[in-house]
């Protein structure tokens, strides 16, 4: 009996800890700042142009047979759960799956070299030009900003698709049907998730391998969290998912540019 009184008070303590880091980490506003970011530089938006019109199809694509095929099964079982309001909530929810799908599918297929694209382009833009270029040659000249900075890539691109996440994801999504408490627990569960993948770009500029990523993740745990449950709140929002995909990633950027100002400030003060 100690011995799982111990266990929970162990994962307790944890629990707050990671929370305290989450909410002083302030890591929730980047998601938020990358919007105000990506409307205000003009010169990120080439990344977008030829990637919009095929994600509106691909959302067209999917919502309509998503209509078709699940609303009404989730209409009747939230009928029963919520009374008069069920058939109001399927919408939602069947919404909330459409971009989900959509979101993971455009990532995978659509959107890679673009969101490598931003992330770069923002990271140089907040002065980490020498980051970046471990990753890619970058053009000179002093017109040049944005994405017509960027030049080759010197890397691989990061497969960021997994099948068993969007499994996960769907099958979590009816968690917020229930007020409040549902959905603070699918955001947070995702967003622990979610949160870690928004940098592995950046991981992938430092050069770090799989143990000093972890290391890294866990360092700034609660900050993880904190970004990946902004991020996946913006996300559920319908019909604006591949938008937040955008500006979610630079957001990130911004991020990981004020960690490694931070980390150079360390260094300066320490030598």
């Amino acid at each position: 009996m100690s011995s799982v009184k111990e266990y929970f008070r162990t994962r307790f303590l944890y629990i707050l800890q990671v929370s305290r880091e989450a909410i002083f980490s302030r890591a929730y506003l980047y998601p938020v700042l990358g919007v105000s970011y990506l409307f205000s530089h003009t010169s990120l938006y080439p990344a977008l142009y030829s990637r919009v019109p095929p994600c509106m199809l691909l959302a067209v694509g999917v919502t309509v047979p998503m209509f078709f095929l699940t609303y009404f099964p989730q209409a009747a079982v939230l009928t029963l759960v919520n009374g008069p309001l069920g058939p109001i909530s399927a919408i939602a929810l069947v919404l909330s799956e459409s971009a989900t799908i959509v979101t993971f599918i455009a990532r995978a297929f659509l959107l890679q070299g673009a969101l490598t694209d931003l992330f770069d382009a923002t990271l140089v833009g907040k002065g980490q030009a020498g980051l970046v270029s471990k990753g890619r040659e970058l053009k000179t000249g002093d017109h040049r900003e944005g994405i017509d900075k960027l030049g080759k890539s010197l890397m691989e691109p990061l497969n960021k698709f997994s099948l068993a996440q969007l499994v996960e994801y769907i099958l979590l999504l009816p968690l917020n049907v229930i007020p409040v408490v549902g959905t603070a627990t699918f955001l947070v569960i995702q967003g622990r998730k979610v949160g870690p993948n928004y940098h592995s770009r950046y991981f992938q500029l430092k050069g770090y391998d799989h143990r000093r990523t972890e290391q890294e993740i866990e360092r700034r745990r609660g900050g993880y969290i904190a970004f990946g449950t902004a991020a996946v709140a913006l996300n559920l929002i319908p019909l604006a998912s591949i938008f937040f995909t955008f500006t979610s990633t630079v957001g990130a950027a911004l991020w990981a540019a004020e960690i490694e100002k931070e980390t150079a400030q360390l260094s300066d003060r320490d030598t």
